[in-house]
């Protein structure tokens, strides 16, 4: 019975599920149920606010806000273009009139009306350049009253332009984008395509757009005429800051020549002094720059070279502080002074011994204690007009030019680090970047407590010739400074070993061998110290190949780090010779 019951199960089961399959198929495609209604359909302009951003999220609701703040703005705005036009215009028209023997040309009403335009879309263009792109969608339906009066051989002639409407599709460029209100110089705008254009146009009383063949041969002269001027690429520039000031940029360079210095006075107890030259350039925001170090001497002598870029020379100043280089400790400030750039006559060299003092203050007690001199020659060379860029456009393709001393064939090659985003530690984020360019490293200042750190940082290598199979690696570093014992687990056996090794050596088990053939511990007691150690993790790096940095002059990309999830870094790359 056993072996039958469970042949009859298996055999029960197997029926049950399969009929159970057969039903419920011919239920689900058969059998409609009855408690369920149509779906009501309806046009989508029915629908509230409310309901369309839940249906479409990607409808920007906020140009409803946009277009509130125009109209509330209109009036204003109306009288303002208004104006701006006839200031346009008037003396173009005045400038032509002569020509065709036409006495003047009047604007006898010059309204746009009530009706302001409305934004029904935008569109936002992010790129690596100090810009802001927008392409916004327009449409104007205008109640507009434009009114020109022609006077020629003692006649006069009126038209009248009405119900002006327009739909067009503009590209608006704020760049570049500075520090000073309103924070852009120049507005760049052009069509992406042909506009729009309906208007009646009056003239003695008679609508000459409702003529057919007027109005469309009216039309296509208006779509073209614009299109030659404004479409894409072609711009209409109009300038709201002047490019020099607004954007900073460079209009010379600063040679400085380290010569020596003397009757340094002695820092160090056993010795003379290690001193070396710290020079930095104010309202920079390039790291100072500093010679190199020369062991115990009061009269130590450089001939070293820097050259500095300079934005305003009107202003900035030089500062040189000589210092004394300790191996340990904090390094001592021997002596300082400063030399405001308006002093130097420009590409003349200027020979200056200048007097080390504590602190630029007038009103130091030990202002007139000798401190030393220091000998330098400072040449300061403007940048000749022609080499100046006329505008924005100019002032982001044209490169400085490499210094004098540059060598032949070769050239600076600049790397400026900008910013950085979703970078991420494990333990940390106190990201700085490390650059490993031919043997030689630099680095940035540490952020702290960020994973979208910005630097702004520039550095720069005399090279001998182009890089053109060179790379340029730079990686992203995370560290953090932690208080403890060096190496506890090492010291503490250390301990160990010496306490075994008294006990083995007073037992006369290593006789006929010096206890320091065992174990070098010679007046050794275990006293852990407290050190400050580093950790540091890796971040995502990059290499960089420089062939397209020397062919195009300057690149400016966001880069994928390496063996990061999502870090992003920025990095401006400029190729700078002498031509």
């Amino acid at each position: 019975m056993g072996f039958v019951g469970t042949v009859l199960g298996i055999f029960g089961f197997g029926f049950g599920i399969t009929a159970g399959l057969v039903i419920g198929y011919y239920f689900f495609i058969y059998i409609q149920p009855s408690d369920v209604a149509d779906p009501e359909i309806r046009p989508l302009v029915e629908e509230d606010q409310e309901t369309l951003q839940k249906m479409l999220p990607e409808i920007p609701f906020w140009l409803d806000w946009l277009n509130k703040f125009l109209e509330y703005m209109w009036p204003n705005l109306n009288k303002a273009i208004c104006a701006t036009v006839k200031g346009i215009v008037k003396p173009i028209i005045d400038e032509q009139i002569p020509q065709y023997k036409i006495d003047a040309v009047e604007f006898e009403a010059l309204t746009l009306g009530s009706l302001p335009p409305t934004f029904q879309g935008m569109k936002i263009y992010v790129t690596e350049e100090k810009e802001l792109i927008m392409e916004p969608s327009i449409k104007w339906a205008a109640n507009a009253n434009v009114t020109i009066a022609v006077k020629a051989y003692g006649l006069k002639a009126t038209a009248q332009v009405v119900d002006l409407q327009v739909f067009a599709l503009p590209r608006i460029t704020l760049k570049p984008l500075v520090p000073s209100f309103p924070c852009f110089a120049n507005i760049f705008v052009s069509l992406m395509d042909k506009p729009y254009v309906d208007f009646g146009l009056k003239v003695v009383g008679i609508d000459l757009m409702s003529v057919p063949i007027l109005y469309r041969f009216v039309q296509e002269i208006i779509k073209d005429q614009v299109a030659n001027m404004y479409h894409w690429p072609k711009t209409l520039d109009v300038q709201i800051l002047d490019p020099a000031k607004a954007f900073d940029r460079p209009v010379g360079l600063l040679h400085v020549k380290v010569i020596r210095a003397l009757k340094l006075k002695k820092k160090d107890l056993l010795g003379a002094s290690d001193p070396y030259v710290k020079i930095k350039l104010t309202e920079s925001k390039l790291p100072s720059k500093q010679t190199t170090v020369k062991m115990k001497n009061l009269n130590p002598e450089w001939n070293e070279d820097f050259n500095f870029t300079v934005k305003d020379p009107l202003t900035q100043i030089l500062k040189l502080h000589v210092i004394d280089w300790e191996q340990i400790g904090k390094h001592d400030k021997m002596g300082m002074n400063e030399v405001p750039l308006k002093d130097l006559t420009p590409d003349e060299p200027k020979l200056m011994t200048l007097e080390l003092v504590k602190k630029k203050d007038t009103n130091d007690a030990q202002k007139d204690k000798s401190r030393g001199q220091l000998v330098v020659e400072l040449t300061y060379k403007p940048f000749k007009e022609e080499e100046l860029p006329k505008s924005f456009q100019q002032t982001k393709t044209l490169l400085v030019r490499a210094p004098d001393n540059t060598p032949d064939g070769g050239g600076m090659l600049v790397v400026i680090v900008h910013e950085a985003e979703d970078v991420e530690g494990k333990h940390h984020n106190n990201p700085y970047v490390r650059i490993l360019f031919r043997g030689e490293k630099r680095k940035t200042k540490k952020i702290r407590k960020t994973r979208d750190p910005r630097w702004e940082e520039e550095f720069t290598f005399m090279l001998d010739e182009p890089p053109i199979n060179d790379k340029i690696h730079l990686e992203v570093y995370s560290s953090s400074s932690r208080i403890g014992l060096r190496r506890p687990k090492v010291l503490f056996l250390h301990h160990c070993l010496h306490v075994m090794y008294h006990y083995l050596f007073h037992a006369n088990i290593f006789a006929g061998h010096s206890k320091y053939d065992f174990l070098d511990c010679r007046n050794y007691t275990y006293n852990p110290t407290i050190y400050v150690f580093m950790e540091q993790e890796s971040l995502g790096y990059i290499d960089i190949n420089l062939s397209d940095v020397v062919n195009n002059k300057r690149i400016n990309e966001r880069y994928h780090l390496i063996d990061s999830k999502n870090g992003r870094i920025q990095i401006e790359l400029q190729w700078r010779t002498k031509d």
